[in-house]
């Protein structure tokens, strides 16, 4: 925490004596102005000339010329006066002004300090047309929406990911004390039960450290090839498609992107393990592409599968949502992988669009910004 600055002069007390000063320097140069290029063509002292010199003058009083000094005993006190007016025309009007000026900003700091006790549902909502103080209003609510909605989908996803990693540590917890009050037990088959438990308790925490490490966007970025990356993702889980009879199928050129090859990696295996687990239970396949334009680069990964509900498909990429026949398989995953992408999408600065075929089954494309090739 910052050290107590020292209290000063405040903004609108600043702004209203630079009002008054700027008022007062340009009194004083109005008043040099007659000095120098005024008086200075009027003789040092007065000049009297006789009535019979004047031209016409006969039988008339004789004519004086006021001098320098004479003019200046004149107009000194009137100057004075008039600077005296305008510097009390300055602070008062100054101070107005500045009120006026700077009574957006009072809303903008009530509305700062409202999010700084918590309160993130507060907005300035300036109003009035658009000028340099609601630019910044209405950058600040749109930053505290933001923040709004990332805090309430860490809570929501820190209440979830508390509730899946507790089911596991429960089931542990209970087959440990079966076993101890059942004098039978098959020890092989609570070791292999809990080895199925543990497991699933290590790919959540592994899960989740993924996703936390794509919200951060803590990595380095390089050229990837996501078509090698289709290709080292398909050739990995072949293995599982086989014993799932799912055809696994690449196709498309090269499709280059700035960002983590590990992460990315991670988001093509997610994107289609997905679609090998969550496939018919015999004759599926699953079709991964790549292409390449000048919108970026895409990967489409599309797999059969039982028919999904429109309204479910948009949520299946926040965490821990499942569609309902996922939830029943026993490949169901953690409900991350989904979730993985979407983070790994945003965090690559890209999109991920979800669409059920007609068919059954599901598309998801992701698109993330392309590469200039290097002449």
């Amino acid at each position: 925490m910052s050290a107590r600055r020292r209290p000063g002069l405040s903004v609108r007390l600043k702004l209203t004596l630079s009002y008054a000063g700027f008022l007062m320097i340009a009194g004083v140069g109005l008043i040099a102005v007659v000095l120098v290029f005024l008086l200075r063509y009027v003789p040092d002292k007065a000049v009297v000339v006789p009535s019979e010199l004047a031209p016409g003058g006969r039988g008339r009083p004789d004519l004086f010329i006021p001098g320098r000094s004479d003019l200046w005993s004149a107009f000194a006190p009137k100057a004075a006066l008039m600077l005296a007016f305008l510097l009390v025309f300055g602070l008062v009007g100054g101070w107005l002004l500045a009120g006026r000026m700077l009574a957006p900003l009072a809303r903008i700091t009530d509305a700062t300090r409202a999010a700084a006790d918590g309160s993130l549902f507060h907005r300035v909502a300036l109003p009035g047309r658009a000028d340099e103080f609601r630019e910044l209003a209405d950058a600040f609510d749109a930053m505290l929406a933001r923040i709004e909605a990332h805090v309430a989908e860490q809570q929501r996803f820190a209440a979830n990911a508390s509730h899946e990693l507790r089911t596991p540590l429960a089931i542990t917890q209970t087959l440990l004390e079966v076993a101890e009050t059942d004098p039978d037990r098959d020890t092989d088959a609570l070791l292999e039960r809990l080895r199925v438990v543990n497991t699933r308790a290590i790919d959540l925490t592994e899960a989740l450290l993924v996703l936390s490490r794509a919200d951060r966007g803590a990595f380095a970025r390089e050229t990837v090839d996501l078509s090698l990356l289709a290709e080292d993702a398909t050739e990995t889980l072949l293995p599982l498609a086989e014993r799932r009879g799912v055809t696994l199928a690449t196709a498309g050129g090269a499709a280059p992107t700035l960002g983590s090859p590990a992460l990315l990696l991670q988001l093509t295996t997610n994107l289609v393990h997905n679609a090998i687990v969550h496939n018919l239970p015999d004759g599926g396949w699953v079709r991964v592409r790549t292409d390449s334009g000048p919108g970026g680069a895409t990967l489409t990964v599309e797999n059969t599968g039982e028919a999904l509900d429109p309204r479910v498909v948009p949520t299946l990429t926040e965490p821990f949502q499942r569609g309902s026949e996922r939830a029943r398989t026993d490949h169901a995953g953690v409900g991350l992988g989904l979730a993985i992408v979407a983070s790994i999408t945003r965090a690559h600065g890209g999109t991920v669009a979800l669409a059920p075929l007609p068919d059954g089954g599901l598309r998801v494309v992701v698109h993330l910004p392309g590469v200039r090739p290097r002449t």
